[in-house]
């Protein structure tokens, strides 16, 4: 039977992938339904702490678009991506790599792409190359992101190990941030170069390649700042905060508030102060992109993380017991675990939510923090909203998924990129703990 259940698992995200967006969700509910009313398993936790984080921390990044925030903060983006052309493969995930970092959210990249794009294609470098390392970044700087579901879930489970929150974060930052550069400058020589490509060659000739003017953006609300500067705010006391009710450093015992209460809380008088004090209107916000995709993305992890903690729940013990000695003596194979389970899972709050309590009866917390990059493979079925978003915004044709589905620009990057990692947070790892 346990056969049986997988396939119905694999079958529901293979559904899910076909649906694409918000259908990843619902096709995880039917998993449920076959698994619990048809397979008689007990239904699984749903992530309920996950899904709160998601909305909070996407409402507040959502006021802040309303307000003109994001656009001030892509403009600055824009600026710094055409003050050095040449350079973009390095800098578009620089820039993707900290607008996720500090909106705890990958979505915020799909601003940014269109300029990646155009100044690639502008100065005759191959969109393909700063494109699908843009999207990686935005990808891995989740697990780095100190507001991101993932890593509060995770900061949760190590605490009983005495590994605080900023110790997580000083392990996660500095090493995803490495990776993703050293694969910006191995991205740099993948693929022909544009001149050379025989698909960009067709499309000029058809005249379906144009020059766009710079000045098609609008200028950033005079509030702009403001919604930024209060949004940079809450995360600072979040940080500040998650870091004095941690254990290891107690100066606050027995908090009120736990962090993921806290981040919520902090999240909402985010929005708050931005819609009192920018002035905004609150409708506005529910029809603001980011904010879509934001409560797309809290349904696919409800859907989805069901699905998985359903599955997983059921058989714990056999997978603990079955997993153990290997990965003991092999621990980096809970990366490839992670790695895999995130490509099926489709976010990285719901692998950690799903995977991370077994792991860490099994492995010791280094192994775990070190392999916590692995939870960002949503990159390898080209389903992802923002790597769909790359491949349309590049009229140039370089940036496409190949007729074998594994065959796209991005899967060499994030696999390079989550290796790096992975290596990089084993030798990190040990010293900062």
């Amino acid at each position: 039977m346990v056969w049986v259940q997988l396939v119905v698992v694999l079958a529901c995200i293979f559904l899910g992938s076909r649906l694409g967006s918000i259908g990843v969700g619902f096709a995880g509910a039917i998993g449920v339904l076959i698994l619990t009313l048809g397979l008689g398993l007990e239904p699984g936790a749903i992530p309920v702490d996950v899904i709160l984080i998601i909305m909070t921390v996407i409402g507040a990044v959502a006021s802040m678009q309303v307000a003109g925030g994001l656009d001030w903060l892509v403009k600055k983006a824009e600026m710094i991506l055409r003050s050095k052309p040449r350079y973009i493969t390095i800098l578009a995930p620089t820039v993707t790599y900290f607008m996720t970092l500090l909106a705890g959210t990958g979505h915020t990249a799909f601003s940014t792409l269109p300029v990646i794009a155009e100044v690639a294609k502008e100065n005759g470098v191959r969109p393909s190359r700063p494109l699908s390392i843009a999207v990686i970044a935005s990808q891995v700087a989740i697990t780095a992101s100190p507001v991101s579901a993932a890593v509060v879930v995770f900061s949760d489970f190590l605490e009983p190990y005495d590994v605080g929150y900023l110790d997580l974060l000083a392990i996660s930052i500095p090493t995803s941030f490495l990776a993703v550069i050293l694969t910006a400058c191995v991205c740099n020589f993948l693929g022909l170069d544009l001149e050379k490509d025989g698909i960009y060659q067709e499309r000029m000739a058809a005249g379906l390649i144009k020059k766009r003017k710079r000045d098609e953006r609008e200028t950033p609300k005079t509030t702009a700042g403001l919604s930024v500067l209060i949004f940079a705010l809450s995360i600072l006391a979040v940080v500040i905060y998650a870091t004095a009710i941690s254990p290891t450093v107690g100066l606050i015992e027995d908090p009120v508030l736990p962090r993921d209460s806290a981040i919520m809380l902090f999240m909402m008088l985010a929005a708050s102060m931005i819609v009192i004090l920018c002035k905004i209107n609150t409708n506005d916000i529910i029809n603001a992109q980011t904010f879509k995709s934001g409560m797309s993305a809290a349904m696919c992890v409800l859907g989805v993380a069901w699905l998985g903690n359903t599955f997983v729940g059921a058989h714990i013990e056999g997978i603990q017991s079955m997993a153990g000695d290997i990965l003991v003596s092999y621990p980096w194979l809970l990366a490839v675990t992670l790695f895999f389970a995130s490509m099926l899972l489709y976010s990285q709050a719901a692998t950690t939510r799903a995977l991370m309590p077994a792991a860490l009866a099994l492995v010791d917390p280094v192994t775990a923090i070190a392999s916590f990059a692995a939870v960002s493979a949503l990159f390898v079925l080209p389903t992802y909203p923002t790597l769909l978003a790359a491949v349309e915004m590049d009229e140039t044709g370089s940036t496409r998924i190949g007729k074998l589905v594994f065959n796209h620009p991005f899967f060499l990057p994030g696999t390079l990129c989550i290796s790096l990692c992975v290596a990089f947070g084993f030798v990190l790892a040990p010293i900062v703990l």
